[in-house]
């Protein structure tokens, strides 16, 4: 198996993480999956701004490891979780992510489209 490319952010292709000052809550289900105010929000050159949440301030019962994969030269390998009773893969995480975005490790992100609402109160 050939080796996956590593890059590191830079010039080309900026990633800056800040704590982000809002209150963010997921719904998903019927339910609240996530209630946190130590959000992080990932700028990563074009893409639209992503919030990751604390899996401590994550209902972790709600959610179910798949087997679904991805990778990012950036920040490395992401694990993908479903939602009980709610959409399948609709959450990634980086466990073990690069040293330059270490900061999201054991933190969530919910995709928009596979989710009620995130409602973020600034």
């Amino acid at each position: 198996m050939a080796s996956r490319p590593t890059r590191i952010p830079g010039p080309d292709h900026p990633i800056a993480i800040a704590r982000s000052d809002a209150h963010v809550v997921v719904r998903a289900a019927g339910r609240v999956i996530a209630d946190t105010r130590r959000a992080l929000e990932l700028r990563e050159a074009n893409y639209p701004p992503v919030l990751y949440i604390p899996r401590a301030d994550a209902d972790m019962a709600s959610l179910q490891r798949t087997d679904h994969a991805s990778y990012c030269p950036y920040k490395g390998e992401a694990s993908y979780f479903s939602i009980r009773g709610g959409a399948g893969n609709a959450v990634w995480s980086y466990e073990a992510p690069y040293a330059a975005v270490a900061e999201i490790r054991d933190h969530l992100a919910f995709y928009p489209d596979r989710v009620e609402a995130i409602e973020v109160n600034r």
